[in-house]
């Protein structure tokens, strides 16, 4: 199990701060519109006017058209929500999780199966996680001699996995 330094315990203690994010702006880009200066039309010869063509026809009659340019409106601004301010909830760092492996005897595993089955008769189920944790909590809360008493009720064992036969 790793150890946690001054440098990641002030971390976990510090108080987290929320970052609002930023306003978002739109930025609308005003373009000139461009005036076109009608040109004087001339009368074309008939033979011309046979090998016209309908687009030809078609652009000349814009052409000859006076154009106005026609401003740009602007466009009615939208009413903003006003948002309450809602009370932030406080966010718990997220804890970092260490997975280990350890070795015990059968018979203080089963110990494991007959906790959660009396836990779950009194409505509360838990995991073997939970129930180890919980059991660590305990030992932490004990005195040196109380801590010091309770494991020398425990035998030790020989660590690390069985050879294969």
């Amino acid at each position: 199990m790793s150890k946690i330094n001054p440098i990641q315990a002030a971390a976990l203690n510090a108080p987290v701060k929320k970052i609002e994010p930023a306003k978002k702006v739109t930025i609308t880009k005003t373009v000139p519109a461009k005036v076109q200066v009608a040109k004087p039309t001339t009368a074309k010869p008939v033979a011309a006017a046979k090998f016209a063509t309908k687009a030809t026809a078609a652009s000349n009659a814009l052409k000859s058209a006076p154009m106005k340019a026609e401003p740009k409106r602007a466009e009615p601004k939208k009413a903003e929500k006003v948002k309450t301010a809602k009370p932030a909830k406080e966010k718990t760092p997220k804890l970092k999780m260490e997975r280990d492996s350890f070795t015990m005897p059968k018979t203080e595993y089963a110990q494991f199966y007959v906790l959660k089955d009396r836990l779950n008769k009194l409505g509360q189920p838990a995991k073997k996680s939970e129930l180890l944790r919980a059991g660590i909590m305990q030992l932490s809360a004990m005195t040196d001699a109380a801590l010091k008493a309770a494991l020398a009720k425990v035998p030790a064992i020989k660590t690390g996995r069985p050879k294969k036969k």
